[in-house]
C-alpha cells in the first residue's frame, strides 16, 4: 500500500506501528529501498521497556536488522535507507526534518514509548544532521567516551554527571544514524570519536548495534543478549542495568583495565 502510494505520486506515504512489527514489514522496506521511494516508516515502543505490556513485543534484535539497511547501497550509490533513532524531543524534530527532506530513499524513525529526559542545555542538535555529534557539557580531552542512540543517551548523560563529579573527564556522543555518520568526512568522524580513546557503549538491543562505533579493542558495550522479561519499565531498567549507577560502575571497570 505504501509503495503503491509512493509510485502514484502526489503524497508522501508514512506508516507507524510498534518497532517489533518491523519484522513483518521487511519485504516492503526492502522494496522501497530498491526502488528508492521516500516512504516514512515510523516505529515506536523501541526497546525492552515495552515488556511491561508482556514478553512478546520486545524489539531486541530488530534494530540490528534495520540498521543493516544503512550499510546496503542502492543503485544510485547511496545508503539504501536512512535510519534515525533520536535521543530526545529536540533530536526528534531534527530527525523528522531529515525524513521529510529525504526524497531519494525510505526513512526509518525509531522512537521510544517512555518519557525521556532531554539532553543537557546547549546541545547543538544540528549535529544530528551529521548522524552523530558530541553532546553539550562534554570534556574536550576525555578519559572515556560514552556512545549511544535513542533513550540510552540520556542515561549516559546522567552517568556522566556522576563521573565528572568524581574527577573523570567524560564525553557523551549521540549517534542517531551510524549510516549518516559514516557519510561524513574522516576528519569529522575522528573529531567526534577519536581513535585511541576508551569508549563505553549502551544499547537497548543487541551489542552489535554499536560495534562499529565502539570497537572491542577500545571499549565495551552494554546491551542485551536475551529477550522476554515482563515487568514495569523502571524495574526492567534496574534489573537489566540501564541506569546511571551502572554506567558509572561499567566505566570505572573499563578505566581500571
Amino acid at each position: 500500500m505504501w509503495i503503491g502510494k509512493a509510485l502514484h505520486g502526489g503524497v508522501i506515504p508514512a506508516c507507524g506501528t510498534f518497532f517489533v512489527f518491523s519484522d513483518y514489514m521487511k519485504p516492503a522496506i526492502r522494496m522501497a529501498a530498491l526502488m528508492e521511494l521516500p516512504v516514512k516508516f515510523i516505529w515506536t515502543h523501541d526497546a525492552f521497556r515495552v515488556g511491561e505490556d508482556g514478553p512478546t513485543h520486545e524489539p531486541v534484535e530488530q534494530e540490528a536488522q534495520i540498521r543493516l539497511m544503512e550499510k546496503l547501497r542502492n543503485h544510485s550509490g547511496r545508503p539504501s535507507t536512512l535510519v534515525l533513532r533520536p535521543a530526545d524531543v529536540h533530536e526528534t524534530v531534527v530527525a523528522w526534518k531529515l525524513a521529510m527532506e529525504n526524497m531519494n530513499t525510505p526513512t526509518a524513525l525509531i522512537l521510544s514509548r517512555q518519557n525521556i529526559n532531554n539532553l543537557p542545555e546547549g546541545c547543538n542538535y544540528e549535529g544530528a544532521t551529521k548522524g552523530g555529534y558530541v553532546v553539550a557539557g562534554s570534556d574536550e580531552n576525555p578519559d572515556v567516551i560514552l556512545v549511544a542512540s535513542g533513550s540510552e543517551v540520556s542515561t549516559l548523560a546522567a552517568g556522566a554527571e556522576i563521573l565528572r563529579a568524581e574527577g573523570v573527564k567524560v564525553r557523551v556522543v549521540s549517534v542517531p544514524s551510524e549510516g549518516l555518520f559514516r557519510e561524513q568526512t574522516k576528519e569529522y568522524q575522528q573529531s567526534v570519536l577519536p581513535t585511541g580513546v576508551k569508549k563505553f557503549g549502551m544499547t537497548a538491543g543487541l551489542p552489535v548495534n554499536l560495534l562499529g562505533l565502539v570497537p572491542e579493542a577500545e571499549g565495551t558495550i552494554w546491551g542485551l543478549n536475551s529477550f522476554g522479561f515482563s515487568a514495569p519499565y523502571k524495574v526492567l531498567d534496574e534489573k537489566l542495568g540501564f541506569t546511571a549507577d551502572n554506567v558509572v560502575k561499567q566505566v570505572k571497570n573499563l578505566l581500571a583495565e
